[in-house]
């Protein structure tokens, strides 16, 4: 059976050109990519899990201060079945909060990128919740930078691209299933928006990921390994060389659906004014240019945010 390979990106240092290959040949299959020897610690993801579980612990009326009416969910907490997967009927079966970069109020992107809010009632939500956030921006921009040169642009193409970018951190509580027969999945079958997004520890099974023949791949990471994917925008900018698969998280069968779901995808996005215009390294008499028309990053969210019913 095809699995989704995992590989150690320390080997960007010292194999640097069979690791771009390889990593470049699961993107292509896949879309997907388990990266290890990723130097994240530990202690610092766990950490943050348990601030993450502390928050959703509190009272229903103590989380809803944390939501932001018309925000959009970019900031702050988002209530349970509010997202909907796109084309879908039934919403999602999930909470979460979104974390976002700290920028200076003064920033020319401060209009489209709100400041963060942080619950008083967890004292290690911030110090545990933005550390992982910065760990997991710096491994994103080093994964970008074995994608540029897969696909033979400069190794620090995308830098000046998503050092300002509207990231998120996304801490994810799927709660118990305890009636039967739900027609709501715990995240219905989905593209992710952004350039690639970093999930750290899953802690139960349910990713799973559409193949090209069709067929849906579960997807378990081994040890510490966090599972990057590729998204809409890096797509459309690479003409599709590089695919944004769609996936899914199951509801579990059996005991295991009585028991809560943790997850925590870091969504990396572009800078807001960054230009979404087909690569021209990507086009080929054989994969000619699909979107004849560039947009902003923000322009994009803007869309696809309308799309699963959070605007």
């Amino acid at each position: 059976m095809k699995q989704v390979p995992t590989l150690d990106i320390r080997r960007f240092e010292t194999d640097r050109e069979a690791f771009v290959a390889e990593l470049g040949a699961a993107y292509r299959e896949f879309g997907f990519c388990c990266i290890s020897g990723h130097g994240i610690p530990k202690e610092a993801i766990d950490g943050a899990y348990d601030a993450f579980k502390a928050f959703f612990a509190l009272p229903d009326d103590v989380k809803r201060k944390y939501h932001i009416p018309g925000g959009g969910g970019a900031r702050g907490y988002t209530p349970f079945k509010v997202e909907t997967a796109k084309d879908s009927k039934f919403a999602d079966l999930k909470e979460f909060f979104h974390i976002g970069r700290e920028i200076p109020r003064d920033s020319k992107y401060a209009d489209v990128m709100p400041p963060n809010v942080w619950p008083e009632e967890v004292p290690t939500f911030k110090a545990q919740g933005y550390g992982i956030y910065q760990a997991l921006d710096q491994l994103g921009s080093r994964v970008l930078r074995a994608l540029a040169l897969h696909i033979d642009l400069p190794e620090t193409f995308f830098e000046d691209k998503v050092n300002s970018g509207n990231s998120i951190l996304r801490p994810i509580h799927y709660p118990p299933i305890t009636q039967t027969d739900v027609p709501n999945v715990r995240a219905g079958a989905h593209e992710d928006i952004n350039f690639i997004t970093l999930l750290v520890g899953a802690s139960t099974a349910g990713l799973e990921v559409l193949t090209r023949e069709g067929e849906w791949l579960p997807i378990t990471s081994e040890g510490d390994a966090i599972v990057v994917n590729i998204g809409d925008m890096l797509q459309r900018l690479t003409n599709h060389v590089y695919p944004s698969t769609t996936h899914r998280v199951t509801n579990p069968a059996g005991d295991a659906a009585r028991k809560p779901r943790y997850s925590v995808p870091f969504f990396l996005h572009p800078n807001p004014d960054v230009v979404l215009d087909v690569l021209p390294s990507c086009v080929t008499p054989d994969n000619p240019k699909r979107y004849p028309e560039p947009i902003t990053a923000h322009e994009y969210l803007q869309e696809r945010l309308r799309e699963i019913k959070l605007i």
